[in-house]
């Protein structure tokens, strides 16, 4: 370095040493600011990596994900939950109401892991009787400046049997089924298909039920992915009803332990009518339908999405564009059921605030996906953290006490 000039030599030696006394007290800070929560620190610290993750494409780099959950290199929060954010519902204990929404997991690859992020419960799925690809790559885009994804997958799918192998595998390790109701961290839910190219959509999901009831905390009926053809259809009122009959009675013919049967839910679009939505209330309580998730992915781009360059691929939209029409969609559910019928708010959600806006809504429970493919598991306990917030902000001691409270009519 003789060849810098003095004063340069100078200028860089202060630079340094600024360098040196300001990263060590960022240093200082950061430890000081962790020193109390080193789970929050393995949270931020693995969510680090995220936009480095997202230098793949959003398939690749989802896959990615789930060997991660798969092998256990997720960070592992066994803080207990926030007293206030347990839910009792179809005689279940839900140590949170924070869900991971069905199409992260798709074959039961990860339950474990993602379990032990600290989500309230998992859904796996969605699961098809049979093996299918889905449908050709690439078949999922970013819109990341939105918040968005749009996705065509088209139930790609391992199949039952090997999924309920998996399964088995998580039940005699304690984590899965009704036998077992000593399950860490959280309940699973399993959400249920048909094959592309079935004609029997009632034959398929009864196969569904009978292999994989017995691991579930609750099953979902999928009849709302727009990335099926034909699959929308079902949510129509007569051939709801049809369904609905042939699957509730394929799993009531059936031998369930103590707890009894799972609850049997539906999953709806965001994009139905007001006379469909109608309809679907008056099935769902006629028959006795246990729950509805609200919503699947939307077919139609509101919004900035109608003008961004990804916005044009065909498929479901999730993620933050989706939330004011699915809560929309949930709160008209709500309000249609009279309340009767336990909802899971889905579509939208990527913080505590969004969560409590479902509840208030009508929602019991709620799932994400999108946002935690965007910010990584550091979004789980921070969502609950800001729930129980919100929670005690408006004077509520627990979730179930704000469940549908925009729909009262204030006294005078």
């Amino acid at each position: 370095m003789s060849w810098i000039h003095g004063s340069v030599r100078s200028q860089l030696g202060t630079y340094a040493k600024r360098i040196l006394i300001g990263g060590t007290a960022t240093a200082a800070g950061f430890v000081a600011a962790y020193r109390n929560d080193l789970t929050q620190l393995q949270f931020d610290t693995f969510s680090a990596f995220g936009p480095f993750l997202r230098l793949l494409d959003a398939e690749s780099s989802h896959n990615v994900a789930m060997w991660t959950a798969k092998h256990g290199i997720v960070p592992r929060d066994r803080r207990p939950d926030i007293t206030s954010l347990g839910v009792s519902v179809w005689g279940r204990e839900f140590p949170n109401p924070i869900g991971l929404a069905a199409g992260f997991d798709k074959d039961a690859d990860g339950v474990k892991g993602l379990l032990g992020m600290g989500f309230g419960f998992v859904e796996v799925g969605t699961i098809t009787p049979l093996p299918q690809p889905g449908n050709p790559k690439p078949r999922c885009f970013r819109l990341p400046e939105l918040g968005g994804i749009i996705n065509r997958y088209g139930f790609n799918s391992l199949g039952v049997d090997a999924v309920s192998q998996r399964l088995e595998v998580l039940r005699q390790q304690g984590l899965v089924g009704p036998s077992t109701p000593q399950v860490p961290r959280g309940l699973v839910g399993v959400n249920l298909g048909k094959n592309k190219t079935s004609e029997d959509a009632a034959a398929d999901y009864s196969v569904g039920v009978k292999k994989l009831g017995q691991f579930a905390d609750y099953l979902v009926i999928n009849i709302s992915s727009p990335n099926t053809p034909g699959l929308r259809a079902l949510q129509g009122r007569k051939e709801l009803e049809k369904l609905v009959k042939r699957v509730k009675n394929t799993r009531d013919q059936m031998q369930w332990g103590a707890r009894g049967p799972p609850p049997l839910l539906i999953k709806l679009a965001p994009d139905l009518t007001d006379a469909d939505k109608s309809d679907i209330a008056t099935v769902c309580l006629r028959l006795g339908v246990d729950g509805l998730v609200v919503s699947n992915t939307t077919i139609t781009r509101p919004g900035a999405v109608a003008d961004h360059p990804t916005g044009s691929e065909v498929g479901g939209l999730s993620g933050k564009p989706l939330l004011d029409l699915s809560t929309a969609a949930l709160a008209d559910m709500y309000r249609l059921t009279k309340g009767k019928l336990p909802i899971i708010g889905c579509g939208g959600v990527s913080s505590g605030e969004d969560a409590y806006r479902k509840i208030r809504a009508g929602a019991t429970l709620v799932q994400l996906y999108t946002a935690l493919a965007y910010e990584g598991p550091s979004i789980v306990p921070k969502m609950k953290q800001q729930l129980a917030a919100c929670l005690e902000a408006d004077g509520f001691t627990s979730v179930q006490e704000a469940v549908g409270v925009d729909h009262l009519i204030p006294q005078s």
